[in-house]
């Protein structure tokens, strides 16, 4: 008796790549698997049988075979069988998905002048971060907007998310992202702000569930701290077409285990995991009450990616081959005493604290950018 049935149609795109790895037909597979049968003197229910079998399998009309055929595929294909069906559950019941919590950063650069210049007030954070205000009537569908006096903008969208797979967050991301930075410049705009430099999203995702075992969830946070590796820039389809090929991507990667160079742990073993790239940062609490809060790490963004998009817009003037003009408060000791706060420690922070900064600060090569606008601003002052 097959179980698992559902609805909800979800090709088996695993059993697929496996079946076409080794150039085997849908009927050739069925031979294949009598035999495999006769060898181990099982009773074969048939090639026609298992023909059928492996195509409602691949195709999602089922999920789940039943013993015989779920112990038949895994050892033929030398998988196991969370690899090849997921977990094991009531027949029909809803597959346990992630739940994760996105954070994504929006920041503009619209200059100090124009910052100055909007209705604000100050916003609670923690005061070994850079200071910031909350601008008054901006939002972007509800998501509030921050400003930094220096002359940034600073959109935070929080979304609510209940994936089946990593490969499903990497889709959605690569086509929110451009939505998210058209909209976030559009709202600029319709307030009398001009963008002066190239806008751009950063996500941290705060991960509650994994539904993978021990084995699988590290290498699942990691995946999703560089979910591009599952989307290519370039790959053209529908959404459902790109979906399809990142979760045949995935499922390679669960199954091999994955890390990546540009990735940083910042996590502590039995409290949480915690990792920062280039792409963004992931964090999944398994002591809550030990581990780093929410706004901690809210915060250690906010104040990154604003002395981010400052800096970059002092490298796109510079690039440009002009000297960037910029209020002597906001000038090269202003940025030295920024760089101060991001990368000192404090006398009272703790270990877990400091590991996240610092790993936040490294991937996003952030010192780089800030000593080389402080060289910038600091030869333009000798002039």
């Amino acid at each position: 008796m097959d179980t698992g049935t559902s609805d909800a149609l979800v090709p088996n795109l695993l059993l697929l790549e496996l079946r076409e790895s080794r150039s085997l037909g849908r009927g050739r597979l069925a031979r294949e698997l009598h035999r495999f049968c006769t060898a181990r003197g099982w009773s074969s229910p048939g090639e026609q049988s298992i023909d059928k079998q492996i195509y409602r399998l691949e195709t999602g009309r089922i999920r789940r075979p039943d013993r015989f055929y779920t112990r038949l595929i895994c050892e033929f294909f030398e998988r196991t069988e969370i690899e090849l069906f997921g977990p094991s559950g009531t027949p029909g019941a809803r597959a346990p998905r992630y739940r994760i919590r996105s954070h994504k950063f929006v920041p503009l650069y619209v200059g100090a002048e124009a910052v100055a210049a909007l209705r604000r007030h100050p916003d609670e954070s923690d005061g070994d971060w850079l200071d910031c205000y909350r601008v008054e009537g901006l939002e972007l569908d509800g998501s509030p907007a921050f400003c930094w006096s220096f002359g940034v903008v600073m959109f935070h969208i929080v979304e609510e998310l209940e994936p089946d797979s990593i490969a499903e967050v990497a889709v959605w991301r690569r086509v929110t992202y451009d939505l998210d930075m058209e909209r976030a410049a559009a709202v600029v705009a319709a307030h009398g702000l001009e963008v002066l430099g190239d806008p751009y999203v950063l996500s941290a995702y705060w991960v509650d569930d994994v539904p993978l075992d021990a084995q699988h969830h590290d290498s699942a946070l990691r995946l999703l701290c560089v979910p591009r590796v599952l989307v290519s820039r370039h790959e053209r389809g529908t959404p459902q077409e790109k979906l399809a090929r990142a979760s045949v991507v995935e499922q390679a990667f669960l199954r091999d285990g994955f890390d990546h160079p540009d990735i940083c742990d910042f996590g502590v073993r039995a409290i949480a995991a915690g990792y920062a790239s280039w792409s963004g940062i992931v964090y999944s609490p398994l002591a809550p009450e030990q581990c780093l809060a929410e706004h901690e790490l809210v915060a250690c963004e906010l104040s990154v990616q604003a002395a981010w998009a400052y800096t970059d817009h002092i490298r796109q003037v510079v690039e440009a081959g002009e000297d960037p003009d910029v209020p002597p408060e906001y000038g090269w000791r202003y940025l030295r005493g920024i760089r101060s706060r991001l990368t000192t420690e404090r006398p009272q922070e703790t270990s877990q604290h400091r590991a996240m900064r610092e790993a936040i600060v490294q991937t996003s090569g952030l010192l780089r950018r800030l000593d080389q606008a402080i060289d910038t601003l600091r030869d333009c002052d000798r002039r």
